[in-house]
């Protein structure tokens, strides 16, 4: 059995459906689902239980999961990069991961975990070095702090321990994240219900909609992830990118296209976000490659259409 938190959500429920197609079935989900839409992520899934995040937790703390659990993919988090209660994300994204962690490597059970580029902070190096990593948020900072963490005990492990940093995801099963959903997500809906996509004027050195991030279809995320549950024997911290920064106003062109019409608006950078705002991110894959991970990841041209296809067919 394999066990994915947050199995409901976003990247979570997309790694089960990509085990669904590799003929995996015996898997637990982990998940909140006080938020009640995400159900809807699995309903084309098949696993073999789903179980509160919280009683997960007291299986854990009474090592009472059941014999054979094979891997624990660790994706369950709050995610929301403007949360400003310390105490709630140290304690869902620092404490519960610290938990798990502890548990997995006591039985040997390999720990791949959700990490994130959000680590970087306003950096221009986006390498897995400590000296490139300064978060300006309170979720980055509870990412951030996990991983110092796993650095400083992955010496003393003798089991997998992966760490992913995933940069700009966007993909199927999304929806439910609100204010979180990718910039891909937004643009197509503004298309559709306004037949106009606002992007926000420019920030950090860049033009209007010049901003550039490193967009990474979900698919390429969960090949990753599968590609290291394949290969028990790497451990460490890895980027999840293209490797190629694309601008807003490349991803919103896309969708565009894809769409044969609408046209782009600029507006300005929400007081809120001005502290703690990435006008740029490039993910760095010499580690991933050394690593030995060769395949190659969709650009926002590739994969836009492929998304935008699969909200229509839905």
């Amino acid at each position: 059995m394999i066990v994915i938190t947050g199995g409901a959500g976003f990247i979570g429920s997309n790694l089960v459906r990509g085990l669904n197609d590799r003929g995996q079935t015996e898997l637990l989900v982990v998940d909140d689902l006080e938020d009640g839409r995400k159900f809807r992520n699995l309903a084309d899934c098949e696993i073999a239980d789903l179980l509160d995040k919280d009683a997960f937790l007291d299986w854990v703390e009474s090592d009472g999961l059941p014999d054979g659990v094979e891997a624990v993919l660790h994706q369950g988090a709050c995610s929301n990069t403007m949360e400003s209660d310390g105490r709630y994300l140290m304690r869902v994204n620092y404490e519960y991961s610290k938990k798990l962690l502890h548990y997995c490597t006591r039985k040997r059970i390999p720990f791949l975990y959700a990490s994130s580029a959000a680590v970087y902070g306003s950096g221009e190096v986006f390498e897995e070095e400590r000296r490139y990593e300064a978060p300006i948020n309170l979720y980055a900072y509870s990412k951030f702090l996990f991983d110092q963490y796993v650095r400083r005990v992955l010496p003393e492990i003798q089991s997998q321990v992966l760490g992913l940093r995933y940069f700009n995801v966007y993909g199927p099963r999304e929806s439910h994240k609100g204010e979180m959903t990718s910039v891909a997500y937004k643009a197509h809906r503004q298309i559709v219900d306004r037949g106009r996509i606002e992007l926000f004027e420019g920030t950090g050195g860049f033009a209007d909609g010049e901003q550039r991030r490193d967009f990474v279809w979900v698919g390429d995320a969960v090949s990753v992830n599968l590609w290291f549950l394949e290969h028990p024997e790497r451990s460490g911290i890895f980027n999840v990118g293209t490797g190629r920064a694309q601008s807003f106003n490349q991803l919103a062109h896309a969708v565009i296209a894809y769409h044969g019409r609408g046209e782009l608006a600029y507006v300005p950078l929400p007081e809120k976000l001005r502290r703690s705002y990435q006008s740029f991110t490039e993910a760095d894959l010499s580690g991933l490659r050394k690593a030995g991970y060769t395949a190659p990841f969709h650009s926002v041209e590739e994969a836009v259409p492929l998304y935008l296809s699969w909200l229509e067919g839905r």
